[in-house]
């Protein structure tokens, strides 16, 4: 088994998201969908529609989920979320980085999947600069 992966994002971030991931891993696995939310939606249809896609995604071994912007509807959603069950993770601020790590590791357990996404999305936020040769 492996641990079922949620994205609670805005609109068209998550699909966005998705479908480099699929083009740079040649593929997804199964468990993972993207929920868009659009502001407009009220949050009672949101909470029913994340709750069915957590029963279909988690096969045992929980559900990590991944938010764009903390304090914003699709995290407020996520964190809400907590409540319904306990094989739950959140983290908020999704950046591509963080998705291939929780994608790459999502065999192992729900803790340590948790922990790569957030270890990749760290690493993968870099001051770049540019190196001047020609002196």
């Amino acid at each position: 088994m492996s641990v079922g992966l949620l994205m609670i994002t805005h609109r068209p971030f998550g699909a966005d998201l998705l479908r480099v991931a699929t083009e740079i891993l040649g593929g997804l696995p199964q468990g993972v969908e993207a929920m868009e939310v659009v502001n407009d939606v009220p949050c009672e249809v949101l909470m029913a529609e994340a709750l069915e896609r957590l029963e279909r995604l988690d096969a045992g071994d929980g559900v990590l989920i991944l938010t764009d912007i903390y304090g914003s509807t699709p995290a407020n959603i996520a964190v809400a979320l907590l409540a319904t069950r306990d094989r739950l993770r959140v983290i908020a601020g999704l950046n591509l980085p963080m998705l291939l790590r929780a994608l790459t590791y999502a065999s192992l357990a729900l803790d340590a999947v948790a922990e790569k996404a957030l270890q990749g999305g760290r690493d993968g936020v870099l001051l770049c600069s540019q190196r001047d040769d020609r002196t």
